[in-house]
Parts: C-alpha cells; sequence; structure tokens
C-alpha cells in the first residue's frame, strides 16, 4: 500500500492550530507511517505549537490585510505572490494526497494552489460565519466541514458536511477528573471555581472587567483560575494570590473544565465546541474586534437554543455583576444551562472529518 501524504495548513491562534493537530493525530492514528507537514505563517504561533506536538511545518511570508491604510497592505501583494509561488513549491515537492485547511491567513495561498495542481482539498471551517478567505477556496474546495448548521448561504450546499469542531479527545469524559483537577490545581472542593477564559493571547477587555470585579467575587466564596494570556501575564500576576490563579496558559485544559462550576470565555470557534462538550455554565464575552463579528455570532447560535449567557463588551459595566451573582446563586439555572449546552456538542467531530478526507484517498 502506498504510503499517504498530508499538508495542513492552520495559524494564527490556536483556534485554527488545535484543529489541524487534532486532525492530524486521528489521520496518523489510521496511517501510522503517513506523512505530514504542516504550513503556517512565518511569524505566527504555530510555528512554535506545531513543533511541540511533534509535526514538521514550514513558513510562509503572509500576513492579512489590515482594516486601516498601513504599510503591511502595501507590502500584501508582494506577500501573497511569494507566498503562492512557495505553497506551489512546497506540494510539488511534498507530493500530498489531500491538502487541509483550518483557516488563518496561510491556507489562503496554499489551498489555492492546491486547487490549481488538482490535488484534493479540504476546508475545516470553525465559525458560524466564514470569512472572505475560506468563502473564496469553497468554489474549488472538495469537502467543507463546517461546525454550525444554515452555512447554505456561505458554501455550495452539495459539499457540505455538519461535522463540529475538532477538539482534544482528553475533554470528552472530564466528570470523573474532578477531584483529581481539585488537587492538581489546589483548590478548596468547598467553594465554587470560577474559570477565566481569554483565549490563548488574552482579552484585554475580559482582564479589565476581572480586574474591577475581582473583590466582589472572591467574597462570594468564590475561587477564581484567571487565564489572562501571555500578552498580558506581566500585567496581572500580581493579583495571585489564595484565592486566585493568575496564569499565561494553561496547559491541562481537561483538568481545568473538570474543577471549573462557571466559566467566562471569548466566544472563539474552538472555545465554544469545547464548551459544550464539557456542559458548563458559561458568561460568554465575545470580542467585538474580529472579522465580520463572529464570535458574536458564534455565542448567540448557543444562547438563542438557551445553552449559556452572553454579556456584550459595552454591557459589561452595567450588566456583570447582576448576571455573575445571579447565576451563582441559582443552582437550577446552573444546571439547565449544563444539560443544553451539552446537548449541542459534536463530539465525533474529529472522527468524521478524517472520514471524509480518507474518502477523498481512496
Amino acid at each position: 500500500m502506498a504510503k499517504y501524504k498530508f499538508i495542513l495548513s492552520g495559524g494564527g491562534t490556536g483556534g485554527h492550530i488545535y484543529p489541524a493537530i487534532a486532525i492530524a493525530n486521528e489521520l496518523g492514528s489510521r496511517f501510522p507511517d503517513a506523512e505530514f507537514l504542516f504550513v503556517g505563517a512565518k511569524d505566527k504561533m504555530e510555528m512554535q505549537k506545531v513543533p511541540q506536538a511533534g509535526y514538521k511545518i514550514e513558513g510562509l511570508w503572509i500576513a492579512g490585510l489590515q482594516r486601516k491604510l498601513t504599510l503591511q497592505n502595501a507590502v500584501f501583494p508582494f506577500r501573497l505572490i511569494d507566498s503562492l509561488w512557495k505553497s506551489r513549491k512546497i506540494i510539488k515537492q511534498f507530493k500530498p494526497n489531500v491538502v487541509i485547511g483550518t483557516g488563518g491567513f496561510a491556507s489562503g495561498p496554499l489551498l489555492q494552489m492546491a486547487n490549481m495542481l488538482d490535488i484534493p482539498t479540504v476546508i475545516q471551517e470553525q465559525n458560524s460565519f466564514p470569512g472572505i478567505t475560506n468563502k473564496l477556496l469553497s468554489k474549488k474546495a472538495n469537502k467543507i466541514c463546517v461546525a454550525y448548521e444554515n452555512l447554505e448561504r456561505f458554501f455550495p450546499k452539495d459539499k457540505m458536511i455538519l461535522t463540529g469542531n475538532p477538539v482534544r479527545q482528553d475533554l470528552i469524559d472530564i466528570e470523573r477528573k474532578r477531584e483529581e483537577a481539585i488537587q492538581f490545581f489546589n483548590l478548596d472542593a468547598n467553594k465554587k471555581t470560577l474559570l477565566v477564559l481569554g483565549g490563548s493571547l488574552g482579552a484585554r477587555r475580559v482582564n479589565q472587567l476581572i480586574e474591577n470585579e475581582l473583590g466582589n467575587i472572591v467574597s462570594q466564596n468564590v475561587q477564581v483560575i484567571w487565564q489572562c494570556g501571555k500578552l498580558y501575564f506581566e500585567d496581572y500576576k500580581k493579583y495571585d494570590s489564595g484565592n486566585v490563579q493568575v496564569m499565561a496558559f494553561i496547559d491541562r485544559m481537561d483538568l481545568v473544565y473538570a474543577a471549573a462550576d462557571i466559566v467566562i470565555s471569548r466566544a472563539g470557534a474552538s472555545s465554544v465546541s469545547e464548551l459544550c462538550i464539557v456542559g458548563k455554565p458559561v458568561i460568554f464575552i465575545p470580542s467585538p474586534n474580529v472579522a465580520e463579528d463572529h464570535q458574536t455570532k458564534n455565542a448567540k447560535s448557543i444562547v438563542d437554543k438557551k445553552g449559556a449567557i452572553m454579556i456584550k463588551e459595552n454591557e459589561l459595566n452595567s450588566e456583570f455583576s447582576l448576571v455573575f451573582e445571579a447565576l451563582l446563586k441559582d443552582q437550577e439555572k446552573q444546571n439547565q444551562l449544563r444539560k443544553i449546552i451539552k446537548k449541542l456538542a459534536l463530539p465525533n467531530a474529529t472522527k468524521q472529518i478524517v472520514d471524509e478526507i480518507v474518502k477523498l484517498i481512496k
């Protein structure tokens, strides 16, 4: 049997990188002698995270268009041409059976070139509102694996498969890890635990909110695990104390979810998918600074089904403490949120996406 080869591309944020790694891991477990190559953007976090996961990666000289006139936009055409040329070279040398894109700047030129060279391509779209790159690429893609319903207005219906987003397999059964989690994070089993997630890089507005509300939160017999992001760690580490753990990044996400009673989170696509699988009461604070406001749309898809609470950034000052206190006191409401969000989970996403990739090589 011939040895299969796969190129995967996704990056810029953890939300694009981890799904690509999850797909590669699943492909590797089915085809132990398969070869993998990742393609990322030169100065983005995938250049560290992918090798840490044990895969080779090549970097393209690509970045996104800024929304205002900048020097970066002036050099964009040159970066794009350079990246297309390098993508062609990578594909010709590596000779992949399938090329898989999970979003991020680098997947644009790579998938475009794969389409031009007649290599089968798969797009994995994490968001409820696709970005411009995937909309353009979808015309030529063989399969589009989506995580939300009703995306026919963006993608050709006959190519779309509703799979959900790949999540780390260790999140699938966290209930039995609660005791281990409480010990691991050195928590008090008699207190409620609030988990604050700002995404891999951190979220300034969420951090400012927690800084202002921290005294109030802790006074209600609550302990806090606060992932403030590496960009902000130096500013907030001073709040680390008996009841508050401030972290730049959390490695054991399975344990932190197992320990949490309530979660405050951004609404990036992979965070939303993970929170559905772990089934915790969530207050979403979507970032308004992302393309097409897709985080608000991701959160709304859960909130509309009564599976979570959402507070917009511009309403935090007036709403947050009331909403948080009401939820903290209402065990019935917490249980209801847990039940509904868990029903919205699609836990077999990685396997289904890989099934679709396998069909293309057969």
